[in-house]
Order: C-alpha cells, then sequence, then structure tokens
C-alpha cells in the first residue's frame, strides 16, 4: 500500500510538533481503522462458523443419505459450498489481517523516514542559514568596520577643522571682546551720568513734594483743630441750653405740682363734706365711698422721670 507522502513544516530546531502530532494522529486512525475492518471480517467468520456447526451437529460430518438422495445431494452441496465460504472468508480475513499489518508497518516505515528525511533536510537547512548568517555577519563587520574607518577619518578632519575654526572664533572674540568692553564702558559712563541726573531731579522732586506734604499735614492739623474747637463750643453750648431748658422745665414744674397740691387739697375737703353729708342723709356712708386723690407729688416724681427723656429726644 502505498500512502500519500506528508510535508512537515520545517522550525529551526525541528519539526513542528502540531504538524507531526497530527499527522501520526491520521496514521493511528486509518491503523484503527484496518483493525476495526479485520475485527468485522472475523466477526463475520465466526458467524459463520457457528452457523455451520449449528447445522453440521457436533460429532460427525452430514451425509444427508437418510433424506433421500436428491436431498442429500442438495444438502451435501451445500455443505461443501458452506465449506468452501468458511474457508474464503479464512483466506479473506488472513489476507486484510496481513495487509494492515503490512499497512502499519508501511505507514511507521514511511513515517519514520520521512521524519529522518525532514530531520537531515532540517539539520541541513539548520546549517545552511548558519553558515549564511556567519557569512553576512561577517560581511556586515567587514563593511562596519570600513564605514567606522571612514567615519573616523572624517570625524578628525572635522574635529582638525573646527580645532582651527575654534582658534580663530577664539582670537576674533577677543578682539571683539576688547571693542565692545570699550564700548559698553563708555556707554556704561553715559548712562551713570544720565542716572546721577535723574537721581538729582528725583530728589529734588522727594524734596518738593516732600514740602508740600508737610505744608498741607500743616494745614490739616490747623483745620482739625478749628473743627474740634468748633464742635467743642457748639456741643458746650448745647449742654448750656439743655440745662437751662432742664432748670426751666423743673420750675415749671415745681409751679404746677404746687398749683395741683392746692386743688387736691381742695377736692378733698369738698369730698369730705360730701362725705359727710350723705352720712348724714343715709345714717351711713357703706356703699358710698369715694377714695382721695392720688398724692400730687408721685405724679410729680413721674413727670421729672418723663422730662429728661422729653430733653434727650428735643
Amino acid at each position: 500500500m502505498t500512502q500519500p507522502e506528508h510535508q512537515f513544516r520545517v522550525v529551526m530546531r525541528g519539526y513542528d510538533p502540531a504538524e507531526v502530532d497530527r499527522t501520526v494522529a491520521e496514521l493511528e486512525a486509518r491503523i484503527a481503522k484496518t483493525e476495526q475492518g479485520v475485527g468485522e471480517l472475523r466477526a463475520r467468520l465466526q458467524e459463520a462458523e457457528s452457523k455451520v456447526e449449528a447445522g453440521a451437529g457436533p460429532a460427525q460430518p452430514a451425509t444427508f443419505e437418510h433424506l433421500g438422495a436428491r436431498v442429500g445431494q442438495i444438502l451435501g452441496l451445500a455443505d461443501a459450498e458452506a465449506s468452501e465460504l468458511r474457508d474464503q472468508v479464512r483466506a479473506e480475513v488472513e489476507t486484510h489481517r496481513k495487509e494492515s499489518e503490512q499497512a502499519s508497518l508501511v505507514i511507521r516505515d514511511e513515517a519514520d523516514q520521512y521524519a529522518e528525511q525532514r530531520r537531515r533536510d532540517a539539520d541541513a537547512e539548520a546549517t545552511r542559514i548558519v553558515t549564511d548568517a556567519k557569512r553576512a555577519a561577517d560581511g556586515e563587520r567587514d563593511a562596519a568596520e570600513r564605514d567606522a574607518a571612514a567615519r573616523r577619518q572624517e570625524a578628525e578632519a572635522i574635529h582638525e577643522q573646527q580645532r582651527a575654526n575654534a582658534a580663530k572664533a577664539a582670537s576674533d572674540f577677543e578682539t571683539t571682546l576688547a571693542e565692545r568692553r570699550e564700548r559698553t564702558t563708555a556707554e556704561f559712563q553715559e548712562q551713570q551720568a544720565a542716572t546721577q541726573a535723574q537721581l538729582d531731579a528725583m530728589a529734588a522732586r522727594v524734596d518738593e513734594v516732600k514740602a508740600t506734604a508737610e505744608r498741607q499735614q500743616a494745614a490739616a492739623e490747623a483745620e482739625a483743630r478749628r473743627i474740634v474747637e468748633e464742635a467743642e463750643g457748639r456741643a458746650t453750648a448745647l449742654v448750656r441750653e439743655a440745662r437751662a431748658s432742664a432748670d426751666r422745665v423743673r420750675a415749671d414744674s415745681d409751679r404746677e405740682l404746687a398749683a395741683a397740691s392746692q386743688r387736691r387739697d381742695s377736692i378733698n375737703a369738698q369730698l369730705s363734706n360730701v362725705r359727710q353729708m350723705l352720712q348724714t342723709l343715709s345714717g351711713s356712708a357703706t356703699g358710698f365711698a369715694v377714695d382721695p386723690l392720688p398724692d400730687v407729688e408721685t405724679a410729680a416724681d413721674e413727670d421729672d422721670e418723663a422730662a429728661p427723656v422729653e430733653l434727650e429726644k428735643s
């Protein structure tokens, strides 16, 4: 039996394990399928043998002569055909078994040969790749060394040129620096003189502003003193006027208090007369009691307490 060749993908360190496992699984499946076919043939053989043994009897081969010549001939032919079929099935089973074993051996040999060939190819490919890589690395290294040497020479030339340029630039810088120093010194002196003039002007202005501020402060202090004195005078006049008004109110209150006391005494006397008249008429003053008028001094005290409040409000 010829089997299709399996192409494994080569990796750097051998075959791809997934492809190898997949191919081995396919080969094992084919072997299992072949063995299954052999098992089915064996089952058929056993079934045929069982049928033949069941029909033939346990001991002697059947002659079928007791059934008649015709029937015996037919059954003899059937028995011969069954024996032939049994032998044929056995031969077919044996053939399939040998073919399956041979196929298994062929498949295993092909797999081993293919694996060995792939291994040799991979080793050769790896050797070639390593050789090519070394050759390429050597070429790259040589090219890099040549390029580095060229760049080093170029860098040295540039360095020499830059050093010469730096020396010239330093000389030019010294010359320019001396010129700038002289020019800067002159400009600084001019600026210093201008700044001093500005400072003098600012000092004069400060003195002027200071004098003006002092004059304004003196005027403000005088105005403040005047305002304070005027306010104190007005306050003194207001206090004097308030005291005079309070004295007038107190005198008026005293006069009104005296008049009120006289009226109270007169009214109380009249009330006493009325009370006596009522007692005389009724014989008893019960139920007709008349309270005397309140003390005028109490009312006057209340008026005196209210008077300062009115004065403060005015």
